[in-house]
């Protein structure tokens, strides 16, 4: 089983990257499911039904998202009625939607956990516990487990994996924007890696505008931040699943460079 994660994609160079290189990447490394975060999916904020549907029709199997799923309203409304586009579960149970999808794949099902981290971030429920209990609970319909956490933390993260080494395939860390250097397998049979990186614009500052996001940082005040649009790529990681044990075999990290004719 070879499932694909799509890192972080940012407005519509975003898009754009993922459009040019994701469908023939997909057939060329014979991947059976890909998980693509999209919670900066509309201009760099939140998502649309257009531009979630766009995914869809790139072949994303899932979409997982973030703080930022709560930008749009229309992005909020989709959350009701679009089972395959994740918010993560340790929001109040009382928002729409749902932190967990169960893809079907042949013979085999997978099932998407979308988890949030607490460090530097809004004050929700505890990703461990809740996390814990949702995969104790899909432990019971399939052994194949994937969770985007979505955290600033590098050490949350990590401590997060530990926890849950052995328990799930593998765990991808979002919300940074920028790529991690310790893919790695542990003890367990957990696929790991910090942070996907990046799908869209990397000439300016984590996908936007380099001048705005320099008057931003400079003048220690909010600046109104639009997608950059130079150097696009498609990041992310493909991992290899066992589909006996649910253990992960291998994981490798993609950087997908998109060269404009």
């Amino acid at each position: 089983m070879r499932i694909l994660f799509v890192a972080d994609l940012v407005g519509k160079p975003g898009r754009r990257a993922a459009q040019a290189l994701l469908p023939n990447f997909r057939e060329q490394q014979a991947v059976d499911v890909v998980v693509a975060n999209g919670e900066n999916l509309a201009a760099g904020f939140g998502v649309t039904t257009s531009t979630v549907s766009d995914l869809f029709n790139l072949g994303v199997d899932v979409v997982t998202s973030g703080n930022h799923i709560w930008d749009r309203p229309d992005g909020v409304e989709l959350l009701e009625s679009e089972p395959r586009l994740l918010r993560p579960a340790n929001y109040p149970p009382d928002n729409p939607g749902s932190g967990a999808h169960v893809v079907e794949c042949g013979s085999s099902r997978i099932a998407v956990v979308n988890l949030q981290g607490r460090v530097f971030m809004p004050t929700i429920d505890d990703p461990f516990r809740v996390g814990r209990a949702l995969v104790d609970e899909l432990r019971a319909e399939t052994n194949i487990i994937v969770i985007d956490f979505h955290a600033e933390a590098t050490a949350e993260k990590l401590a997060f994996a530990r926890y849950m080494d052995g328990l799930v395939s593998a765990i991808v860390g979002t919300h940074t924007h920028v790529p991690t250097a310790d893919a790695q397998i542990l003890p367990g049979g957990t696929a790991y890696v910090t942070d996907l990186g990046m799908t869209g614009a990397h000439g300016g500052v984590i996908g936007y505008r380099a001048e705005q996001a320099i008057k931003r940082a400079a003048l220690g005040r909010r600046v109104r931040l639009e997608p950059a649009d130079s150097d696009l790529r498609l990041q992310g990681a493909i991992v290899e699943v066992d589909q006996a044990s649910g253990h992960a075999t291998h994981i490798e990290r993609i950087d997908l460079v998109y060269k404009e004719e």
